[in-house]
């Protein structure tokens, strides 16, 4: 990531679920990676319509219904959000995405099951009944599901939505108190939460502990910047020609090049916090970036979030901002314990300021990085005059 003259400022965005704007009394607790899940296909004989049929709910039943009024999961800014590439997924055929989040909202745990509609029709769900708990792992207090969103408790349902849609199904349970840290969910078997392995919460951090100890990060949410004029006939040494950005992710002062990681397993996100000097500065993502093992094993860049990647770009501040970019490279494997950052050497290009040098960062431990996530919750300027 190379700097040169910018400003950088970034809008907080972490809505509440739906359409509604977070508030202090709602909070995320924790949540899950993407899952794929296959499905199968009928058509209704009467009808002619084709109905996707989710797999076994492992809940034996003879009550069914088709719920009506089903939540969907709005705004595209926060779907891109909270689920980075929930639609890009690659999904082959007859395989679907779910996910799911646990929130705080209104006084009541809510867990929104997510599901990606790979059809107008979907039958054979099945979402809460009465073995629906969290278990505090600590104090050996059970929390009850109270209801569900749509009303389906207890039932095999089917529900109708347009294709690529994402259903919120909801389940509400009373509030777990601050101090909870460690969880099982039960009874909620189409989102794989059966009890069957303990849940690390940090609340308004998302992070989710899996088996032999090692854990998966949740996504970032960093603030979506404003792109306030387009890049138009892009040339690298006409400055007028580049994209300008303002409202960038702000953070506390912390030394240049800091990094933080955040490791997924569908991706590895790195965050590279950057000093603001002046009003406008510019700054370029090399293509060619990359992680790189112990083994020599390399790990290459896929994209930058919100940003271009390759071409030049201004960003707007005030000069003493603490701005975040967030990279995305291929994933890292499991237990891996070291990595080095390498930047390429960029093409030299005409304009005040220009920087091609590349950047070699060895030695970055990884569970020192993820530690540093802290480091980039977003911290609003303050101006005082």
């Amino acid at each position: 990531m190379k700097t040169y003259k910018t400003t950088f400022i970034l809008f907080w965005f972490l809505s509440c679920m739906s359409a509604h704007a977070q508030t202090d009394d709602q909070a995320i607790w924790i949540k899950s990676p993407l899952f794929r899940v296959e499905y199968t296909t009928t058509v209704d004989e009467k009808t002619n319509e084709e109905i996707i049929v989710w797999p076994s709910t492992e809940n034996m039943t003879t009550d069914t219904c088709w719920v009506q009024n089903v939540p969907l999961l709005e705004g595209e800014e926060f779907i891109g959000n909270i689920f980075p590439g929930f639609r890009e997924m690659y999904l082959p055929s007859g395989k679907t995405t779910v996910s799911w989040l646990l929130t705080e909202e209104n006084g009541e745990t809510v867990l929104h099951c997510c599901l990606v509609m790979p059809g107008d029709a979907v039958t054979n769900l099945w979402l809460a009944n009465e073995e629906t708990f969290i278990l505090d792992r600590e104090t050996g207090i059970h929390y009850r599901a109270r209801r569900t969103e749509p009303n389906c408790w207890g039932k095999h349902f089917g529900a109708r939505a347009k294709k690529g849609d994402i259903l919120d199904l909801r389940i509400y349970f009373p509030p777990l108190p601050k101090t909870t840290r460690s969880i099982s969910i039960y009874g909620v078997p189409n989102w794989f939460l059966r009890g069957d392995r303990e849940l690390k919460l940090h609340r308004n951090r998302m992070i989710e502990y899996l088996a032999m100890g090692w854990y998966f990060d949740s996504i970032p949410n960093f603030h979506y910047p404003h792109l306030i004029k387009e890049e138009r006939q892009y040339e690298k040494s006409d400055e007028n020609s580049w994209a300008v950005y303002a409202d960038a992710h702000l953070i506390k002062p912390v030394k240049n090049n800091t990094m933080a990681l955040w490791h997924f397993t569908e991706a590895t996100y790195l965050a590279i916090a950057k000093e603001q000097h002046w009003l406008r500065e510019k700054y370029n993502v090399e293509p060619g970036t990359l992680l790189v093992d112990g083994n020599g094993k390399q790990y290459k860049l896929r994209g930058v979030v919100d940003y271009p990647i390759g071409h030049n770009f201004w960003v707007e501040g005030l000069p003493g901002d603490y701005i975040s970019f967030l990279l995305v490279f291929d994933p890292l494997p499991v237990g891996i314990t070291d990595i080095t950052y390498y930047e390429p050497e960029g093409e030299p290009f005409d304009a005040w300021g220009a920087n091609w040098k590349g950047n070699v960062i060895p030695s970055l431990n990884v569970q020192t990085l993820r530690e540093n996530q802290l480091l980039f919750d977003y911290h609003p300027r303050e101006v005082v005059e």
